[in-house]
This record gives structure tokens, C-alpha cells and sequence, in this order.
């Protein structure tokens, strides 16, 4: 096979982009549709706090679980094909959520959400090295920040999306106006609000056969990665030959990146899906639209980083920056008050936006502190590794089961010294990705991989 590079113009990954873009924006109103589920389903499958967060983190789950053998697909069958299998995994989902709705079987639900997750598995694994290796190294942040806009953006509409088409006329129902109904009422009103969900994923589901199609008749380069150069041609032939996954353990840059991505991922995913249940636990009417908050704060952080890497500060000092901001947002979280709405007034008051307790505008905050993180960090820990890129990118896609496993513990301790205390957990996770920044993202690798 000719594996000879082809030189191409700087605008031949425009178009790549923008398509990878477009998976991105599906991807992240995806994922945080979860923050919505989570309170919902609550009250839908009658759930205690850590069954609730279950449901989010068997998405995050599939991770783990699936990221090995979705870097064999994608091995397999190259990047094009990679995404639109994924998509078509990501409508199966949708279409399990039909019967799980009908029966309101917290089981099924879970398993919608194990397909979900499998299907956004491959489509990470395969678009996340796309984006960084299609351009040069040095504005591979920035490219991963256009991404993250779309994917925050689309974080911030879905759960408004959700409570608008799902909830309807149920909108401002809580946990606790529901025990105050009469059995038949209950059962009658619990109906109504899990068959609001079947519209919504069939069309969901129908919307994403028909773009698995259409992105595999597309004409999307593949991406060509060779061991003698870290960056990546597109549009030349993928170089075959076997590649060991024990030689990725030879980087310790990137097994320090894929543990940095764990504790992210678990500290971005409490701060999106646990605001809800926070908020529903004070009582606040449309709980399922907070996640809303956190994302938008999410993609002013994104838009920021966009105009400043590399312009005015590297994915390092980007990266220790955040840590330092999420340590400062962590503590602000537990010690606030939960009365008192001064820091929302100030922030956004003015604009006729409805105000948040502070402590949950702080937690809302953490969307900023968290942006620029998982940017970073990509690029850091995928230096140098050539043909092992592939690989790599499921190892690091395995650092996502953070989501699954840290907001279950922030449940367990919830249940313990209550939803706000429990995000004292924040702190030791930022601090880790203070070392990553400050350390970890420079250690060399070892043996023949040494340069």
C-alpha cells in the first residue's frame, strides 16, 4: 500500500471540521440531556439520590467498558466509517428509550444509557484525535476549543429543550409536589411525564439514522498516522501494521493524562448533572434546566480560551490556571449560602435572567473552571505517540469512567453530610490536575520511545 504524504492547503481541514464540528454539537446535547434525566427519572422511577445518579453515570460507564473494543472498530474500519457507526449506536439508544418509557423500568433505562454511552465512545475515540492531528500541533487546543463551543453550547440548550418538549405543562412539577398528590393523581401525573419522553427519542432517533448515512457517504478524509511523525495527513492511506497496547504504558505523559482526564471528567460531570439534584433539594422550580447554567458558563470558558491559546498563555498555564480556579470555586461551594442569591445578582441579574442561590451559581461557576481542562489536556498527553495515537485516544476515552464513578461517590456522601458539604470532594480532584499541569505533562517517555 502507498502510504507516500501528499502536501495540502492549509483550508483542506475546513471541511473536516466542520463536520467533525457538527458530531460535536450532537455528542454534547447527547451527554447533557443527562443532567435533565437525572432529576427526572428521579421522580419518574421513584429513585433515591444515588440510583438518580446512576442513570448518568452508566452513561459515563460504556466508557470504560467499550473504549478498548471501539479502538479495535475503529482500527478496523477507519475513522469515517468509525462515526457513523457510533451515530447509528447513539439512535439505538434513543429507540431503547421508547419501552423503558412505557414501562418506566429504571433497567431499561439504564440500558438505553449503556448504548448511548457506547456509541458516543466510538464517536470520542475516533473524532477527538481527528481534530488535534489534522492541523499543527501548536493550535490544537484552539481547535479542540471550537469543538468544546459546539458541545457546550448544545449542553446549554439541551436541558431547555428537554423541559420544554418533554415536561410541557409539567414543568414547574418537583419531587415534592408529587408527594403531595393522591395516589391515582400520582400515578396519573408519573405517566403522563415518562410518556412525554417517546416523541422526542423516536424523532431524536430517526434524525440520527439519517446523519450515520449521510456522514458515510460524506467524503471524510481519513486520517493517516505514522510512526516517524506525531502529526497526521488526511487523506492519505491509514499505515497498517500491529501496534502493542503495553507500549502506550511507555508514556507516562499520557497514563498521567488519561488519570488527569478521570478526576476532570468526574469534577465536570458533578458540577453538570448533580446542580439539578442539588437544586431540586432546596426546593428550586425547573431543576431540570440548571445544567443550562453550568454550560454556559462552560462556553464563555471555551470562547476565553479560544482567543488566549496560544496567543497569550500555553494548554499548560491554561491548564494550572483552571486548577487553581476550581480549587477556589470548590471551597466557595460549601461554605455559601444557599439563601442568599447576591453573587447571581451580580453576575447576571441585570439581564432579566431568573437568580440562583449562591452556592448553587458557584457550582454553576465551576463550568468556567472546567472549560479549558479537557483542551488542554488532550494535546498534552497525545504528544509524540505517532502510530500509537489511535490507542492512545482510547486510553484517555477510558478516563471518561470518572463520570461514572465519581458523582457516585459524591451521592454516597450526599446521603451522608448533605448535597452541599459533599462537594468538599471537588478539592483533591483539582489539585490533581494542578500536578498533571505543573508536572505530570512533562514527564519524558521511556526506553525506545525515549527522543
Amino acid at each position: 500500500m502507498n502510504t507516500s504524504t501528499i502536501n495540502k492547503p492549509a483550508n483542506s481541514s475546513l471541511i473536516p471540521m466542520m463536520i467533525i464540528g457538527g458530531l460535536f454539537f450532537i455528542f454534547g446535547f447527547i451527554t447533557w440531556l443527562n443532567g435533565a434525566l437525572v432529576p427526572f427519572l428521579q421522580i419518574v422511577c421513584d429513585l433515591n439520590e444515588i440510583q438518580a445518579i446512576l442513570i448518568a453515570s452508566t452513561f459515563y460507564f460504556a466508557y470504560v467498558v467499550m473504549a478498548l473494543p471501539m479502538a479495535f472498530v475503529l482500527e478496523y474500519t477507519g475513522y469515517r466509517k468509525a462515526m457513523s457507526v457510533g451515530l447509528g449506536l447513539i439512535a439505538l439508544g434513543c429507540i431503547m428509550y421508547i419501552p423503558a418509557a412505557q414501562s418506566q423500568s429504571f433497567l431499561l433505562f439504564l440500558a438505553a444509557q449503556f448504548c448511548l454511552g457506547t456509541g458516543l465512545t466510538l464517536l470520542q475515540t475516533a473524532s477527538n484525535p481527528y481534530i488535534v492531528k489534522i492541523g499543527p500541533e501548536e493550535t490544537a487546543a484552539v481547535r479542540i476549543s471550537i469543538m468544546g463551543i459546539l458541545n457546550k453550547f448544545a449542553g446549554v440548550i439541551a436541558p431547555i429543550v428537554f423541559t420544554s418538549l418533554v415536561l410541557g405543562e409539567f414543568s414547574g412539577v418537583t419531587a415534592q409536589s408529587i408527594a403531595l398528590l393522591s395516589e391515582a393523581e400520582r400515578v396519573t401525573q408519573i405517566t403522563a411525564l415518562a410518556d412525554g419522553l417517546i416523541v422526542p427519542y423516536t424523532g431524536m432517533a430517526i434524525a440520527l439514522s439519517i446523519l450515520a448515512l449521510a456522514l458515510l457517504k460524506s467524503g471524510l478524509p481519513e486520517l493517516n498516522l505514522n510512526a516517524s511523525d506525531a502529526n497526521a495527513e488526511i487523506g492519505a492511506p491509514v499505515a497498517s501494521g500491529p501496534i502493542t497496547t503495553k507500549a502506550l504504558f511507555a508514556f507516562p505523559h499520557l497514563v498521567l493524562g488519561v488519570a488527569t482526564l478521570f478526576v476532570y471528567v468526574g469534577v465536570e460531570v458533578i458540577a453538570g448533572d448533580t446542580i439539578g439534584l442539588f437544586g431540586s433539594s432546596l426546593g428550586l422550580a425547573n431543576a431540570t434546566t440548571l445544567t443550562s447554567y453550568t454550560m454556559a458558563f462552560m462556553v464563555i470558558g471555551y470562547v476565553i480560551g479560544l482567543m488566549v491559546i496560544p496567543r497569550l498563555m500555553t494548554e499548560r498555564q491554561a491548564l494550572l490556571g483552571s486548577a487553581v480556579l476550581g480549587m477556589i470555586l470548590s471551597i466557595a461551594v460549601v461554605f455559601s449560602s444557599s439563601t442568599s442569591t447576591a453573587v447571581s445578582s451580580v453576575l447576571w441579574g441585570w439581564t432579566g435572567i431568573g437568580l440562583l442561590p449562591d452556592t448553587i451559581t458557584f457550582v454553576a461557576l465551576l463550568g468556567f473552571a472546567n472549560a479549558i481542562v479537557w483542551p488542554a489536556i488532550w494535546p498534552l498527553a497525545l504528544k509524540g505517540l505517532g502510530e500509537l495515537t489511535a490507542k492512545g485516544s482510547a486510553l484517555l476515552i477510558m478516563g471518561i469512567a470518572g463520570g461514572a464513578l465519581l458523582p457516585l461517590v459524591y451521592g454516597a456522601l450526599s446521603s451522608m453530610v448533605g448535597n452541599q458539604n459533599a462537594y468538599w470532594m471537588m478539592l483533591p480532584c483539582y489539585l490533581f490536575i494542578f500536578y498533571y499541569a505543573l508536572i505530570g505533562c512533562r514527564k519524558a517517555p521511556s526506553g525506545q520511545y525515549r527522543s
